[in-house]
């Protein structure tokens, strides 16, 4: 049992440092954590819209994240800044935004259908965006916005499907927005592609098949009728010369 406490363990101390570092780097737009084990002690990389907010002034908050890490019972953490070049097909960041705007004022079906065009415009083969709370009143209820394809069941769920959430805090209340994004990358069962073959190769199918076409082969009769044509003709000659010298 002590081994499985221990997974579970690492399990919740990941989850933790995840939320921890969503709210210290919310406005840098936090674009999820990646967070992996070493030899040398932890790696944690970070996926941000703008990571010069979070390196700071020659690095100095950079460093006052690193060591805040170590309160989390992390040994040795490395921390890195990478930039997300497609914001659209990263869900974490567009639920973070989306969030964002929707504590910042705006219309939950406004913001709904902005951040829902922007993402199919950017090329995506379907998006998904699911907002619920306390939308226009004191009743909870849930709204969804939906273009393109999206798949819910089967293994293509997990392995084609981006999935990424956060909190509004307004209010009312709390609102939970899940953003479900398909890249143009992804390969869905339902897709196929013909392959069609270059030119050196029909030509070469196209003699292949002139060779071993009947017509171009002369048959066994054709070969005996011209061979019988000659001596037909013999036999003409020799029948007209006896009549002459009779």
């Amino acid at each position: 049992m002590a081994v499985e406490r221990k997974f579970v363990e690492e399990r919740l101390k990941k989850f933790r440092v995840k939320e921890w570092m969503a709210q210290e780097v919310r406005n840098a737009g936090f674009g999820g954590v990646d967070i992996t084990r070493t030899p040398l002690g932890t790696q944690i990389t970070l996926f941000v819209e703008r990571p010069g907010l979070v390196i700071g002034k020659g690095g100095r908050r950079i460093r006052n994240l690193t060591e805040k890490l170590k309160e989390f019972g992390i040994d040795n953490p490395q921390v890195s800044v990478d930039e997300i070049e497609k914001p659209e097909f990263n869900p974490q960041l567009m639920a973070s935004l989306l969030a964002r705007a929707l504590e910042r004022g705006w219309y939950f079906r406004k913001a709904g259908y902005r951040f829902l065009y922007r993402i199919m415009e950017a090329g995506a083969k379907g998006c998904e965006i699911e907002i619920s709370g306390k939308l226009t009143g004191e009743r909870a209820r849930t709204e969804k916005f939906l273009a393109g394809t999206m798949v819910h069941t089967g293994e293509p769920a997990i392995s084609a499907v981006k999935t990424g959430f956060d909190v509004a805090i307004k209010k009312l209340g709390v609102m939970g927005i899940k953003v479900r994004i398909i890249p143009p990358d992804a390969e869905l069962p339902d897709e196929f592609s013909v392959k069609e073959k270059s030119r050196p190769e029909v030509e070469e199918v196209e003699s292949k098949e002139a060779q071993e076409s009947p017509e171009s082969q002369p048959t066994q009769e054709t070969e005996a009728s011209e061979a019988s044509e000659p001596s037909e003709a013999k036999k003409e000659a020799e029948s007209t010369e006896r009549g002459d010298e009779q």
